[in-house]
Order: structure tokens, then sequence, then C-alpha cells
């Protein structure tokens, strides 16, 4: 071979070496770009990082109830997602508060777990309120009928931004000739833990016993009409609607 002919040799082998490793890169690229795009669609791609600044609450009350669904159903995080089509570490990072869930999620989630998909966001609008009042902690109230031996004793309300639901322990210890009758809004029950009155509501009586409970409309006019075995102690319990402002 003349130095020619090396000189030639060389050169194509260079150039071809270069050609191929051009088409290599070019073809790895490519396939890189391809998976890139294929992790970049599909429902999981809409799923972002729980912000780091406090908030978190939907985050949180969604995974707690997709965790206590599936808990109860007695099912495995595998079971889980084969039944959902998604992966045990994404139900993980949902049930751990640690991603938003986009809407295909939310709906895979739901329809899995049988429930409507509001159902996952229960929880989500914060603490609900609760009162507890020890034994004999509750506030007396002073109210007409309480100088002839009636006692109001106010066991808790719920009131939000309207009033709800308010609780009496009544006990009435003495007989009068006259008994107060009361009107409010909203629905009340009463329920007889102790003694025998008769207690009225618009026309009709009722004789209540220990055990017995009646429900009535609050707008007609109530309240007790005779004592029949003294004392007599029960509870009131009046939930009101959203239009009772207190």
């Amino acid at each position: 071979m003349t130095p020619e002919q090396g000189d030639a040799a060389q050169r194509s082998s260079t150039i071809e070496a270069g050609d191929a490793a051009q088409r290599s890169s070019t073809i790895e690229a490519g396939d890189a770009a391809q998976r890139s795009s294929t992790i970049g669609t599909g429902p999981a791609a809409r799923e972002v990082d729980v912000p780091d600044d406090g908030e978190g609450r939907l985050e949180r009350a969604i995974g707690a109830q997709v965790r206590r669904i599936r808990a109860d159903a007695g099912w495995t995080l595998a079971e889980m997602a084969a039944r959902t089509g998604l992966s045990k570490a994404m139900l993980s990072k949902i049930e751990n508060a640690q991603i938003s869930c986009s809407l295909t999620t939310l709906a895979r989630l739901a329809s899995a777990l049988d429930v409507p998909v509001t159902a996952l966001f229960r929880d989500a609008d914060g603490p609900r309120e609760a009162v507890f009042t020890p034994a004999g902690g509750g506030a007396r109230i002073v109210a007409r009928g309480t100088r002839v031996g009636h006692d109001y004793t106010l066991l808790g309300a719920l009131r939000g931004p309207h009033k709800r639901m308010e609780a009496h322990l009544v006990t009435l210890t003495e007989r009068s000739e006259e008994f107060p009758l009361f009107q409010h809004p909203g629905t009340e029950l009463l329920f007889v833990l102790e003694g025998a009155m008769v207690y009225g509501h618009g026309d009709a009586s009722y004789t209540m016993r220990p055990g017995d409970a009646l429900q009535l409309d609050g707008e007609g006019a109530h309240g007790p009409r005779e004592l029949v075995e003294l004392p007599i102690r029960f509870l009131s319990v009046v939930a009101y609607g959203d239009a009772a402002t207190g």
C-alpha cells in the first residue's frame, strides 16, 4: 500500500467512525426525547408535589380518606394499585399527602373505592366544632318558669355562622297552676329521663314517661300541661335551620 492509499484509508475510517457516533448520538437523543414524552403524558404527569408553605390541608384530607376506605375494604396497596392502575409508590404518596392529585386520579380512586368523588374531600374544610360539658358543668338558664321549680341547664350549643343546635336538661320539681309555653324556629326533640308528665303541642297532648320521645315543630306552641310524677327530668334538643341566627 502506498502512503497515499494509507492516508485515504485512515480518512475514510475516521469519517465512518464520526458518522456512526453522530447517528448513535441522534438515536439516543431521540430515545431520550421519546421517553420524556411518554413520561410527560397521562394522569400521573399532572400530579404535583405538595407545597411546603404550611398548606396541604386538602391533600391530607384526601390521603386520610383513601387510607381509611382502603383499610376498611381490607385491601393492600398492591391490591389498590391493581384496581386503580396507579403504582404503589403513587398511592403511598397520596395517602401520606406528599402529592396533589389530578381530577383524573381522583376519579380513578373514587371508582376503585366505590364512593363518590366528594367523599374523598371529607374534613378538608378544617376541624369540626364540638362542645363538651362535664357532669354538673352546664350553664343554668334563667327563663320564664324558673321561679316555680322549672330548671333549665344548657348542655351545649353548636352555632357556627348560624345557631344550629342547643341541648338542655330540664328539671321540673314543683307543681304549678300555670305552665310556660314555648315557640321558636327549628325542630325540637324531647326525651324523658325521669318522672311523668303530659306535654302539649298545639291542640295535641302526649303522656310521657322515662324512655318516651317526642319530636315537634318548634313554631307550634308547646310545653308541659300536667306534671304527673315528680321530679321530672328530660332532655330538650333544638335543631335550627340555616335561617335561625340566635
